[in-house]
């Protein structure tokens, strides 16, 4: 019986596997605490598990052990890690957790409340820390570490082992061991006194974008290819003389950048990054860059000082800058930091004692405890205060729990300047109940969060899980029904029954990183189309995406129809695949106009960036037209706007809904890259495919 271990799953409740032995013991378990005994209320078996149950509760402070049949062995805590009453004896929110570092001394805080034992090994040498109260471990170091390397031995259930720092800033290539940085000397020059604009939520529009698809291509003038400094060069060209890379997405006219995951991540090679890909869903270090992206991955303050660059450039190219961050799951649970430090509490569990993968990847973080979500905060205020980023996406939002992302709200509101925040609301089978999961359904208590819209996307291209499916845009006006509640910030009850209580909670988009770019998709449901029939429905789906109350949101290359050779799932699948085309940019040029005039002019227009759902019910209005061409007004103080969508073949005649002198602003029919202007009376047509926007000026 020397293998079995003995398990504390709650403050009564002790459990002993005896898999694998040839008989039961025929005597009772004793139960020791000290000297002491612990009296046993109830023994059951499960098989070969046997659950004791005793008479009261057993201190989760001190060893305990069991004596049974002449095998003695201590009892280690498991599942009591997930009760309250471990919650609230080891709640150390209020605690500075992880390294801090002065020219003079150099302190260690790790939370490790089940730990009996817990080294500091600092450039090779020894600390022993010392257990202070709620779980932290602590000791400081005298003199001046700055690049010193560390790492813990953390002894847990009666075993050492080494782990890495939840909180280290910076890491030695591929995440062997962490680095203490004096983060003042990793700023560049400048990067503090940088000012850029303030966007409101209601003018923000969205360019989703990967650090290393950005600049890797071979043809786009860029030195630093697929690196955070890659993304700081200007002026760089194509050679056919088309702007690439910063100086292109600095002139397309979005206002936020959002970077797919910088956080230090799995599966990339930090020595030999050519040799791997991935989007950087596989987290493993939350409080530091990704080294494959540094050109010096074995200098700890490369990473951090090009990272910083990087949003500095964005920042002076007067662009905001959103992280995509993965506060569902980490990369590995049984090697991850959080479970080494404290076994079984970071990550849920259903009632069967399983781990929960609702993320598909193996473990769902535990949002709802304490100390899960006081290290999600930690981590949300240190890239708003050391980064400066302006917004964070959260993946898989409907994983974290309510509680959770009103905090992170809250923190975030006390900026001086706007932070956006978006995620994504499904409603995964997460051990949660319903109300308490940061899901679309639960949008009226997340104010200030927006959310994914796929109501939106499927409505447009058609539905995402059926790769023939058709929408409005490719379906000859399929769910046209569907478009007045859409284009409404799909807020309106008047037009179904509403997603959102306010319009800046829908983001709108038709194309992000996941699944097949919108040309893919049109490939896919639309075989029988020629390409331009195929562009104009890109055309018709993009521009309604700008056009509509929300916020929009363009997956990089979009504007210039990205492909990725019909690949549904690119989240591996190396440079080939995911890298921008910047040759397709030049070749695209005149949609890549057409998409920097709809932006423009929705910069021009207030009423295209509505902000209340009052505002809207006031002023927009659906027109009357020929099914299924659709087309809605939106009524301002001077002017009135007009937009027309045509998702048929053929040329369909149309009314203006008053009389008066109307311009055509704007047309995907135009063929130029300046907006025309048109002046006609009530009685107009639209072409085959065609997305068209009028403005009467009024006296």
């Amino acid at each position: 019986m020397s293998n079995i271990q003995a398990w504390l799953d709650a403050e009564n409740i002790v459990r002993v596997d005896l898999t694998g032995q040839q008989s039961r013991p025929s005597s009772d378990p004793v139960i020791k605490k000290g000297e002491g005994v612990i009296p046993v209320k109830s023994l059951t078996w499960n098989n070969d598990t046997a659950t004791i149950k005793l008479e009261q509760n057993a201190p989760i402070e001190s060893s305990i052990s069991i004596n049974w049949q002449g095998l003695e062995m201590p009892i280690y805590p498991r599942g009591v890690v997930r009760t309250a009453t471990f919650e609230e004896m080891y709640d150390a929110s209020g605690e500075k957790l992880g390294c801090i570092y002065t020219p003079e001394e150099t302190s260690f805080s790790v939370w490790a409340p089940t730990a009996t034992k817990l080294v500091l090994v600092l450039e090779g040498q020894q600390y022993e820390m010392t257990k202070e109260s709620r779980g932290v471990w602590t000791t400081t170091v005298f003199g001046d570490y700055h690049l010193a390397r560390y790492h813990f031995l953390v002894t847990v259930n009666g075993q050492q082992q080494k782990v890495n720092d939840p909180y280290a800033k910076s890491l030695t290539p591929n995440s062997e061991e962490g680095v203490v940085l004096d983060l003042g000397r990793t700023d560049p020059v400048d990067y503090r006194s940088v000012t850029y604009p303030e966007v409101n939520r209601e003018d923000a529009v969205i360019y989703e974008l990967h650090i290393r698809d950005a600049t890797i291509s071979k043809a786009n003038g860029v030195k630093h290819k697929g690196k955070f400094l890659g993304l700081t060069e200007r002026n760089t060209k194509s050679p056919d003389g088309y702007s690439t890379a910063l100086s292109y997405i600095s002139q397309l006219g979005i206002t936020h950048v959002q970077l797919l995951p910088v956080q230090d991540y799995a599966r990339v090679n930090d020595l030999d990054p050519n040799s791997g890909y991935n989007w950087g869903y596989d987290p493993l270090f939350f409080f530091s860059p990704e080294g494959s992206y540094a050109t010096d991955v074995n200098n700890p303050v490369t990473r951090v000082n090009e990272c910083k660059k990087m949003i500095k450039a964005f920042h002076e190219e007067e662009l905001s800058v959103i992280l995509d961050v993965v506060y569902n799951h980490v990369f590995e649970r049984e090697n991850s930091a959080f479970e080494k430090l404290v076994p079984g509490y970071y990550f849920r569990y259903r009632t069967n004692g399983e781990v929960s993968d609702a993320t598909g990847t193996g473990n769902d973080l535990a949002t709802e405890r304490k100390m899960v979500r006081k290290f999600i905060l930690d981590c949300v205020d240190y890239w708003l205060t050391e980064y400066h980023v302006d917004g964070f996406r959260f993946d898989l939002m409907g994983v974290i729990d309510l509680e959770t992302m009103q905090a992170i709200r809250d923190r975030c509101e006390q900026e001086d300047r706007p932070i956006l925040l978006l995620g994504e609301g499904w409603d995964l089978d997460t051990p949660l109940p319903a109300e308490q999961k940061a899901t679309n359904a639960q949008s009226d208590q997340l104010s200030g969060v927006s959310f994914f819209n796929d109501r939106f996307r499927d409505s447009l291209k058609g539905h995402l899980f059926d790769q023939h499916a058709k929408g409005f845009a490719n379906g000859n006006g399929y769910y046209v029904e569907r478009l007045p509640q859409l284009v409404a910030g799909s807020t309106q009850n008047r037009f179904g029954d509403k997603m959102f209580s306010d319009p800046l909670q829908s983001v709108n988009y038709v194309e992000c990183h996941d699944n097949h770019t919108l040309w893919d998709r049109l490939l896919l449901s639309n075989p029988e189309a020629t390409d331009l029939e195929r562009k104009q429905m890109h055309q018709l789906a993009t521009g309604l995406t700008l056009l509509s109350q929300g916020i929009p949101f363009l997956h990089a290359g979009q504007e210039f129809f990205r492909t990725k050779n019909g690949d549904e799932n690119s989240y591996i699948s190396g440079d080939a695949i995911n890298q921008l085309e910047w040759e397709r940019r030049g070749s695209e040029d005149q949609n890549v106009q057409w998409i920097r005039q709809l932006l423009e002019l929705r910069k021009q227009y207030r009423l295209l960036r509505l902000g209340s759902t009052k505002e809207i019910e006031h002023r927009l209005h659906i027109i009357s037209t020929p099914n299924p061409v659709f087309g809605f007004m939106l009524a301002g103080e001077r002017e009135d706007l007009v937009v027309f969508a045509n998702p048929t073949h053929k040329t369909v005649p149309i009314r203006l809904p008053a009389h008066g002198i109307w311009i055509k602003l704007l047309s995907n029919h135009s063929g130029a890259i300046t907006p025309i202007s048109c002046p006609l009376q009530m009685e107009t047509e639209v072409a085959s495919y065609e997305l068209a926007i009028f403005k009467k000026q009024r006296k």
